[in-house]
């Protein structure tokens, strides 16, 4: 540790500086010196880089690094569960846009979102910390003289000075209410894909909405008690379920090509459908972009996890695209088969399973032991989906307590001696969850309102932290040192990500349909969002900015060379 010390002993201490370090320690454990004590043993410290990567961020490693490359890799992409996903959502896009919607959307949103990802893999080699989006909007000091330049007179690393901590905040909240909206999300899908193929099994069984409620809440139970009680074998079963991701990927589609009728290229390319109601095509086709974009959004889900990656600045920015790529490869061919084999329109969006893809199952096997089969194996990959959602929600929000961003912090940012795991960060996941299941009560379209959500609330924190960057790049200032860099390409590719981002993230907030809207039938996505956004500003102006410390008041760049 002697070579990360900020200065010999034998130079004088600046006292201004010396009251940085204090400030510093106080809120990350580390000693007068502002080096970061270790809180775990020196087999989960990871690298030498990762060392100095946590004593330049001023963050205490308090979390065992036990991911590497492939573990990562398999992480990502059974979190985001992108073949998976479109198969359980295709209904959005059958309704709005057909089958050439889907099939064309996905490959528009393939394309955008690759600009997107090579943005923040660069980002998250410049700052490799469990808080991602937050961390990275903000900026840092050139030198800090006071208390009140510490919090408020600084040189912009990434957003303008005057809005920086603001925005940092903010962005601490969106992540926040996206990943919340995604372990929803996938535990909703998953339960109600249970009671979907109860209703296929038995028809005496009459459904309910809150039964839907309390297989999503069971689902989100069973991915809390994963992520505590076999926490520390995280990494090996996310490799597992990694080749359970592509084993029962090639399952599926076999069957589908090899018994389900085909439906002639024309049909598949070129048939749009406005089900919805729309003034358009072009607007319904944009409206059904949501199944696309849900499934291969939250890729920096990997960035969440970094403090547990060894070699994180190095292995996050490739463990991101490759887990991207690899994905949509999958999604684009599940994307494909669907089109080809899915039969009927109009029946299998009128299943009474609520899913068009367990009465495609059905129609293609004619039996309901295979299409029973076919369901468990969605339902397998999903909820260790919800596994891998889980543990990176409590991460973000455990990050973000950690610098004082949420009411109840202390008890959030809490690690359990011995667990090296955020417990009750992972026990509030579940609360929320549980909570934003109920919408499902009130409302038969409560998943869209859900999935929206979660988009709507990711897609605005990588809007923010892509703006800045940009605004950091035109003003000609330098970034910080990366080992992944996007090089003279930087700029044009953070501009295109921007412009694909914009229009996806207005068009998120609309409604499935327009034939017959109602309060049951809207898109609540906004009210749940402004709501949210509404009581982080009020609680920020009222009391956070009192105490929340921005990641950017323990950046220790300069001390490093950096």
């Amino acid at each position: 540790m002697a070579g990360l010390m900020p200065r010999s002993s034998g130079e004088p201490v600046d006292k201004p500086v010396a009251y940085a370090h204090q400030v510093r320690a106080a809120h990350s454990g580390e000693d007068e010196m502002g080096v970061a004590e270790v809180m775990v043993s020196e087999k989960w410290q990871g690298t030498d880089v990762d060392r100095r990567d946590m004593s330049q961020l001023g963050k205490v490693q308090e979390l065992r690094r036990n991911f590497h490359f492939l573990s990562i890799l398999g992480f990502a992409c059974c979190l985001v569960a992108t073949w998976e996903v479109l198969l359980t959502t295709i209904i959005t896009s059958l309704t709005d846009g057909g089958t050439a919607g889907l099939l064309w959307g996905f490959l528009i949103v393939v394309a955008g979102f690759y600009f997107v990802y090579l943005s923040l893999a660069e980002m998250a080699s410049m700052a490799p910390t469990a808080g991602g989006q937050y961390h990275w909007s903000e900026s840092r000091p050139s030198r800090i003289q006071t208390y009140t330049d510490l919090h408020s007179a600084r040189v912009s690393e990434f957003a303008p000075p005057r809005a920086q901590k603001f925005l940092s905040y903010i962005v601490g909240w969106l992540c926040f209410t996206g990943w919340q909206g995604a372990i929803c999300a996938i535990c909703f899908i998953t339960g109600t894909i249970i009671q979907g193929l109860i209703i296929l099994n038995d028809d005496t069984y009459i459904p309910k909405s809150w039964h839907g409620t309390l297989l999503t809440m069971a689902v989100a139970a069973f991915a809390v008690v994963f992520n505590t009680v076999l926490a520390k074998k995280l990494p090996l079963v996310e490799f597992l379920l990694l080749v359970l991701h592509v084993i029962g990927f090639i399952a599926i589609i076999a069957v589908l090509w090899a018994l389900a009728p085909r439906a002639t290229a024309h049909d598949a390319w070129f048939q749009f459908s406005n089900a919805g109601g729309w003034n358009s095509a072009g607007t319904a086709t944009m409206v059904g972009l949501l199944s696309p974009v849900i499934s291969t959004i939250g890729f920096d889900c990997a960035v969440h996890m970094a403090e547990e990656v060894k070699d994180s600045s190095s292995t996050l920015p490739k463990a991101l695209l490759w887990s991207f790529t690899f994905n949509a490869v999958l999604g684009f061919i599940m994307a494909v088969t669907l089109v080809y084999t899915l039969g009927n329109v109009n029946e299998v969006l009128g299943s009474l399973t609520g899913y068009p893809f367990i009465q495609i199952f059905y129609n293609t096997t004619q039996s309901y032991t295979g299409a029973n089969i076919m369901t468990l194996v969605v339902i397998l990959t999903l909820t260790s989906s919800a596994i891998a959602e889980v543990a990176t929600a409590s991460r973000q929000i455990w990050s973000f307590a950690r610098d004082k961003g949420v009411p109840g912090y202390r008890w959030v940012a809490h690690i359990s001696p011995g667990w090296n795991i955020p417990l009750n960060a992972v026990l509030l996941s579940l609360l929320v969850t549980s909570l934003l299941s109920l919408i499902n009560i009130g409302s038969y379209v409560a998943l869209n309102a859900i999935l929206a959500l979660t988009a709507v609330s990711l897609l605005t924190s990588y809007i923010i932290v892509i703006s800045c960057l940009i605004l950091k790049r035109l003003r000609g200032q330098p970034l910080p040192a990366r080992r992944w860099s996007l090089g003279k390409w930087g700029l044009p590719i953070n501009i295109i990500a921007l412009c694909y981002l914009l229009p996806i993230y207005v068009f998120s907030f609309f409604p499935v349909a327009l034939v017959e809207l109602s309060a049951a039938s809207m898109n609540w996505a906004i009210v749940i969002y402004v709501g949210i956004m509404g009581f982080a500003t009020i609680y920020y102006f009222v009391y956070g900015h009192k105490v929340y410390l921005p990641p950017v008041a323990l950046v220790k760049r300069e001390e490093f060379g950096r």
